[in-house]
């Protein structure tokens, strides 16, 4: 990794590293940031927490230029810096990844990676043999040379890959970073892309960066951080060494409050079927078959890649089913496409909220309103009280943060933009929910109330399947558990069965059950004896992943 410039010495009693001087930020009425004084010093990863809405984006873009204080002022190793652009921060040497990658869809990630500084020729022809050495060579160094293809197109890469050509962009360059910013870094990345996340930010930290790591993933922040900042309310609620606190002190300080049980746990599934699947395949699932009853909560899950997320798209309408059967109350379905399936009674709140889910130039009324219109139409006119007052009872119901129900959904939370996906359904009330990663990139305050917003879902007697690759999530919320791997189900546990350890046995069944088959693999000549050592190898793997507390 190329060596940073050696900062300069910070004048006396000024703290080295970026720091944030009594920031505050408006924006008309409302108050974003309040006299923030924050110290983020080289060669420590600080992570920084909060609620969503706790002014923690707010903060990361006064940090990197995108926004100005309104109060307040922002120091590079003691000294101000004044920080007009995103430009400005990194000719500075600040950088952020951001949560939701910016793309350009029709040009392959090495262009992407090095967009505004591509290598040229003397005749001003983009250097192709020079952006190729540029971009593998950059690749091998961050450990991103098996992840990603340098030839792919912006609109062919997954969630994960956008994330990492962000990562890129944040670390190449001809100054090298001195403060760098991660948001949400992991919330689509796969095990080995995190792990080699986590080794970059160690490296990073090792050569005297100062890295900012947000995230609402206790394990990661207690695994990566040495110290923790948390925010509430657009304030410094405390700044603690990670090694001297726990998670029970950093809900504290979050929200205010303890939150001594954040599942609902209660028994309210009838016997009658709601949704009866049999034999389902399409192109990414084979013969799955699973029942949901009323008022039950059924999570799925699987490791990345096992076909959860491509059964949900099934049976909302959005993949073609070859083969199989869906019923739902009894009435076998033909879903052609997401109308069929409305129209039946499903609902979908799908794992990419801002790309699949959400209109994010249009209100929380619109948004909340759109599968509902047949309920609010008089003719062929939408009657606009009627939709507002709709929009509002569940905005009010489901505490949604925000000046009013004319807000635009961009300008929300991740948390509050969930909450109106929810919404949109509440008010639609479907007799079946599916749920796909109903709390990525929420706040533990949010869970909460994501949380009690499905047990309420629950009580009224629908029924609701979860996705969810926190296991003490799926733990936490689910009557039964089936489970995944490789588009079919390997299993089923009620919730007294289940525990992390048998639901990770039940997501690796076919690998397990390879390495303990000595015919499968030539290291397992010697029947018994090597068999046994594969199959413990392949399950304390597996114990190692269920104490991540995370799955696909």
């Amino acid at each position: 990794m190329t060596t940073p410039v050696p900062p300069p010495v910070p004048p006396p009693n000024r703290p080295p590293g970026l720091s944030a001087e009594g920031v505050s930020k408006r924006f008309g009425a409302v108050r974003a940031l309040e006299g923030v004084t924050l110290d983020f010093p080289p060669g420590r990863v600080t992570a920084l927490m909060g609620e969503n809405g706790a002014g923690k984006s707010t903060l990361l873009r006064i940090l990197t230029g995108d926004h100005r204080p309104t109060e307040g002022r922002v120091l590079l190793d003691g000294e101000t810096v004044d920080l007009h652009s995103p430009q400005d921060a990194r000719r500075a040497g600040i950088r952020i990844i951001p949560q939701e990658p910016e793309i350009i869809p029709h040009v392959p990630v090495a262009e992407n990676v090095y967009a505004g500084a591509l290598p040229r020729t003397r005749l001003r022809l983009l250097d192709r043999a020079g952006l190729r050495r540029r971009i593998t060579a950059d690749l091998a160094r961050l450990g991103f040379a098996k992840v990603l293809d340098p030839d792919l197109l912006g609109s062919e890469l997954t969630p994960a890959q956008r994330q990492l050509v962000e990562i890129m962009r944040a670390l190449t360059g001809s100054v090298p970073p001195r403060a760098i910013a991660f948001d949400e870094p992991t919330s689509s990345l796969s095990e080995h892309e995190v792990e080699a996340l986590f080794a970059l930010i160690g490296r990073l930290r090792d050569a005297g960066v100062a890295v900012v790591y947000v995230s609402h993933r206790m394990k990661e922040v207690f695994r990566l951080a040495d110290r923790i900042a948390v925010l509430r309310d657009g304030r410094v609620a405390g700044v603690v060494e990670a090694a001297a606190t726990d998670e029970a002190e950093l809900v504290r300080l979050m929200v205010g409050r303890d939150l001594s049980s954040l599942f609902v746990r209660q028994q309210v599934a009838t016997e009658r079927v709601v949704l009866d699947v049999r034999g389902l395949t399409t192109d990414d699932v084979a013969g799955v078959s699973l029942r949901v009853r009323a008022g039950e909560v059924v999570a799925l899950a699987g490791l990345i890649g096992a076909g959860r997320s491509e059964l949900a798209l099934a049976l909302a309408g959005d993949a073609p089913v070859r083969s199989g059967t869906v019923a739902l109350n009894g009435e076998v379905l033909r879903l052609r496409n997401p109308r069929d399936a409305v129209a039946a009674g499903i609902g979908l709140a799908p794992e990419e909220r801002k790309a699949q889910a959400l209109f994010l130039q249009r209100s929380i009324r619109d948004n909340t309103s759109l599968v509902s219109l047949h309920r609010l139409r008089r003719w062929r006119f939408v009657r606009r009280r009627q939709e507002r007052a709709l929009a509002q009872e569940y905005a009010d119901r489901l505490r949604v943060r925000a000046p009013s129900v004319e807000a635009d959904v961009r300008t929300l939370s991740g948390g509050n933009q969930q909450k109106v996906v929810l919404a949109r359904w509440l008010a639609r009330k479907p007799d079946l929910l599916i749920l796909d990663e109903p709390t990525r990139g929420v706040d533990v305050g949010a869970k909460a109330e994501i949380y009690r917003i499905i047990a309420d879902l629950a009580r009224e007697g629908t029924a609701v399947l979860v996705i969810s690759s926190e296991l003490p999530e799926v733990l936490g919320l689910a009557d039964r558990i089936v489970v995944m791997q490789n588009g079919r189900t390997t299993g089923e546990l009620t919730r007294d069965q289940a525990t992390e350890e048998a639901v990770l046995a039940l997501a690796m069944a076919e690998d397990l059950a390879a390495a303990a088959d000595p015919t499968t693999t030539g290291a397992c000549a010697c029947a018994c004896a090597c068999a046994c050592a594969c199959a413990d190898a392949a399950t304390a793997s597996a114990t190692d992943a269920a104490q991540t507390g995370e799955t696909r």
